[in-house]
């Protein structure tokens, strides 16, 4: 199976639909995606902009999700910003806080007020 996302006029991820392997001639990524670009649009009936994504994320950084961001420079599905202190890591379109998240087995949840982590008790 194949993942499409569907974009809007932003490059916001609106929605993610499967195609079945038969209908992108069973084609792997990236000679599948013009094919299954135009088997939606004929499908839906509409020239709306798909963007293949992949489930284990074997290209394109990130498997898409609603609200997720497609940039077109790094070829790649971002995430929403968690926080406002967060980096983009340019390696794996992922969300990185300013202090990593502790490694002592607790659990805790970030503190944006702080920019740090909070253990959970």
């Amino acid at each position: 199976m194949a993942h499409f996302a569907k974009l809007n006029e932003t490059n916001t991820v609106t929605q993610i639909v499967v195609v079945n392997n038969n209908d992108i001639n069973n084609l792997p990524f990236p000679e599948s995606e013009p094919i299954g670009q135009n088997w939606l649009n004929i499908f839906y009936s509409e020239a709306a902009v798909w963007r293949q994504t992949s489930y284990n994320s074997s290209f394109r950084k990130n498997f898409a999700g609603v609200g997720y961001f497609f940039d077109e420079k790094r070829n790649a599905f971002v995430a929403p910003q968690p926080f406002v202190g967060w980096l983009l890591d340019e390696d794996t379109c992922q969300w990185e806080p300013p202090t990593p998240y502790p490694s002592d087995g607790n659990v805790y949840t970030w503190d944006e007020a702080t920019q740090s982590w909070i253990e959970i008790t």
